[in-house]
């Protein structure tokens, strides 16, 4: 059975074509909401509320564009708006951190696994515009809107996850990223 027939089933509340559809998107978007939650009971759980939200508003999808990916925005939504109601971003004033300062991070000795696992432990404000930025393309305005804070801050977290995450792949590749104090 393919996908568009399985997506007109899940419109008529058929739980057969529901089961299909979350067993073929579950593990893609289970990776989505553990980068966007802070631990693994949590991402399960904005996994599980994030297929209840997408079977709910099937009906709205109108096979304009990928299913996926339609699918996958209500997830990273759900996922942001849970964040949104436990914490508040802090605004940033006039930070002195530019775009030329912004370090550029070599990545290619490091394992995806360690990669990963560090922009795990960001604090939870700069992981969140990291990977909406770096690994899912939004531009800072969109990232601005969906956090409900200004494309400043926006900016300020994304400088300040690549400062940490330079620091910490320096520190594991046994280069050194600070000067010396001598």
């Amino acid at each position: 059975m393919g996908l568009d027939q399985l997506i007109n089933d899940c419109k008529k509340n058929d739980a057969k074509a529901q089961e299909q559809i979350y067993k073929l998107l579950a593990p893609k978007f289970f990776g989505v909401c553990l980068k966007y939650s802070t631990n693994y009971a949590e991402a399960e759980d904005n996994m599980q509320d994030g297929f209840i939200i997408i079977f709910k508003k099937i009906e709205q999808f109108q096979f304009k564009g990928s299913f996926e990916g339609w699918a996958k925005r209500i997830m990273i939504n759900n996922a942001l708006q849970k964040y949104r109601t436990q914490v508040r971003f802090l605004e940033v004033v006039n930070d002195t951190i530019v775009e030329e300062d912004i370090p550029e991070i070599d990545d290619e000795n490091i394992s995806l696994d360690y990669l990963m696992q560090i922009i795990q432990e960001l604090p939870d404000r700069y992981r969140m515009v990291f990977n909406l930025y770096v690994l899912d393309g939004y531009s800072h305005k969109e990232i601005a809107e969906m956090l409900e804070i200004t494309t400043g801050t926006t900016k300020s977290n994304l400088a300040r996850a690549r400062i940490i995450l330079k620091e910490k792949i320096d520190h594991h590749t046994g280069k050194n990223s600070l000067p010396s104090t001598k």
